[in-house]
């Protein structure tokens, strides 16, 4: 039977964090998974049996296999004993509210309690989209929400700076109206104050408000004022346009978004993500346009290994996921994400804003997101040259179509002379352009679908210029049913243009579609199945049905097919078949055929019908 802390190691970080809230646990910093064990080991009112018991059971059998026990079974309470013994189980009830504590120190008051936990704001957050539901389309829910979230944190967070400033002596009309001492100056009319006061016309309020803030900011130019509070044709008339925006700017006083009214640093930033998350899952198929499945993140982010003091670049960024882990990947490890240079491009203007909004609110002020598309107008280059980065990270739209063909074939910067893809299929246009942007030591990950791996033509000619020249590093199969937007797999695709030595000339492959959780609406990667691929592409060593490092040599004996079964068998062994005793199960099946054959036969004569 595991003990309290092996069953708590076994959950995922997101549960770890929702059982700190539930039982109200004070933990120094959220997202390291081992400081929320601890304090969920520690405390003795979080009782693993309850915590077990607010599992799904499906969620328990997965437990139960991990640590090779019995899953059969569809009472909870028989899957918690096996985890936790029988006593253990027992002892299920009422969360008892007299047990001391674990805290800052033992004993002493929760010096957090009375702040905002990052459960209760992401609740409190997405609860906003239901005051639009039924007034406007849901495709247009996040842009009136971001942009208010945004102005209010802005505005919030202001009159916090110009309180301090005057607790500190600064005279009171220097701390309201000197932009030289705020991060953001928020005028008067952008100021949540003033909002709340306007009963009538509010969309025009609002939009006279996102003007004046990028008046006074020039890093938040083209970021609000791409949102049109006083659209009719989205928020209808002047009446109805004032009694949703009201309710919304009503909903959103109720929360400070103060830095000290959060309980943990980089809380709205997680927040922010979790919205991003819940509207992409909104919206469907859309969704996949402006959002990467944080797990699919965090794998390829893994595996890239950015550190301090890097370069990192996302040329298709979207709302900005993949940069946002690279920093928070680097601060995990010890390091600091100031000290790491983001940039990233986007093509779609609300995309770009919402990217803008969430590298802000994640203090990664000093992060240079462009707007453009990527492959016709690269924005990121310095004297008519490319930038070059440490890492290039990106899950570009699949296969592409219009993506851009007449300008690769004169482009000015050397992007593509591994080959032009065809016109309808832009997957390797945007592998090239990462490749282009590699400094000497560079290694990139990519999202691609799995026909780049083993089409011919133009994208064979490129997969085999590009493999000549040893840039392929791991082709990583995912699991079906992981993005939104297509249910189709698949593939991951690291290209290092500085291999260590016992990797060259070779290409790791791995086969991880068997990897993930059946969600009800779509799959998961879990922690487990990133730690197994990041430990394998680490290995770079043959895994039984699972990975294999294969030589160049090899591939072009294949013509440079990268299809990754082709490499990795993974089909089980066949059970030997006793030919004695399936003639004899075959006989069988024949006599009960012809008994059955013979009695239907009697029925149809005792009721007068003749064969």
């Amino acid at each position: 039977m595991p003990t309290k802390r092996a069953v708590l190691v076994g959950l995922t970080s997101h549960e770890l964090r929702s059982v700190v809230d539930d039982y109200g646990l004070w933990v120094a910093d959220r997202r390291v998974k081992a400081r929320l064990v601890d304090a969920v080991a520690q405390s003795r009112k979080a009782r693993i049996a309850e915590i077990l018991c607010d599992l799904s059971r499906d969620r328990l059998k997965e437990l139960c296999r991990g640590f090779e026990l019995d899953d059969s079974g569809r009472k909870k309470s028989d899957l918690v004993a096996r985890l936790v013994g029988p006593a253990g189980a027992a002892k299920t009830g009422d969360r008892a509210a007299s047990a001391p504590e674990s805290g800052p120190e033992a004993g002493e008051p929760d010096p957090r309690a009375d702040l905002l936990s990052v459960s209760q704001l992401e609740r409190y957050l997405w609860s906003a989209a239901d005051i639009l539901r039924g007034s406007i389309d849901s495709s247009d829910y996040k842009s009136y929400i971001f942009g208010l979230l945004f102005l209010k944190r802005l505005s919030d967070r202001f009159e916090e700076e110009a309180e301090k400033l005057i607790g500190d002596g600064v005279p009171d009309g220097v701390a309201w109206t000197d932009p030289d001492e705020h991060q953001f100056f928020v005028p008067n009319r952008a100021r949540w104050s003033t909002i709340q006061k306007q009963a009538t016309n509010i969309g025009e309020t609002l939009n006279k408000a996102c003007v004046a803030l990028e008046e006074r900011n020039p890093a938040l130019e083209g970021v609000l004022a791409g949102i049109d509070y006083n659209d009719e044709r989205k928020l209808g008339d002047a009446r109805n346009r004032d009694t949703v925006l009201a309710r919304l700017v009503q909903h959103f006083s109720e929360v400070s978004l103060r830095n000290d009214r959060m309980a943990e640093p980089d809380l709205l930033g997680r927040a922010y993500e979790y919205l991003i998350e819940q509207f992409a899952d909104d919206a469907g198929k859309k969704g996949g346009e402006f959002y990467t499945p944080r797990m699919v993140v965090k794998l390829i982010v893994e595996l890239l290994a950015p550190t301090e003091g890097m370069r990192i670049c996302d040329p298709t960024v979207g709302s900005g996921g993949m940069l946002i882990e690279c920093a928070h990947y680097v601060e995990g490890r010890g390091g600091d994400p100031r000290n790491v240079t983001l940039h990233g491009q986007e093509k779609n203007l609300g995309t770009w804003a919402i990217c803008k909004m969430n590298m802000l609110l994640h203090g990664l002020l000093d992060s240079r997101i462009e707007k453009g598309d990527t492959i016709r107008d690269p924005k990121l280059i310095d004297e008519g040259e490319l930038l070059l980065y440490d890492r290039v990270i990106a899950n570009p739209p699949f296969s592409l179509d219009e993506w851009g063909r007449e300008v690769a074939e004169s482009d000015g910067y050397g992007r593509f002379r591994f080959g032009v893809p065809p016109k309808t299929r832009g997957d390797l246009a945007f592998v090239q352009h990462m490749v282009a942007v590699l400094n000497a030591s560079g290694r990139l990950g990519v999202v691609m679908p799995h026909g780049v791996l083993f089409r011919g033509a133009a994208e064979g000619r490129i997969r085999q210029r590009l493999l000549k020249e040893d840039l392929f590093e791991a082709v990583i199969g995912l699991a079906p049913n992981l993005f939104y937007g297509t249910g189709i797999p698949a593939s991951v695709l690291v290209l290092n243009r500085y291999k260590p030595a016992a990797r060259r000339g070779k290409v790791l492959f791995i086969d991880a579609s068997s990897e993930f959780q059946e969600g009800r609406n779509q799959n998961q990667l879990r922690d487990r199945d990133i730690r197994r691929i990041a430990e394998t592409f680490r290995a770079h060593a043959d895994a039984e049905k699972y990975a294999r490092v294969v030589p160049l040599a090899e591939i072009e004996r294949n013509d440079w097919n990268l299809n990754i079964s082709r490499y990795v068998d993974t089909a089980g062994e066949e059970e030997p078949i006793n030919v004695a005793d399936a003639v004899r199960e075959l006989r069988l099946f024949e006599e009960e055929r012809s008994a059955a054959e013979a009695m239907m036969n009697s029925y149809l004569t005792e009721l007068g019908y003749e064969r």
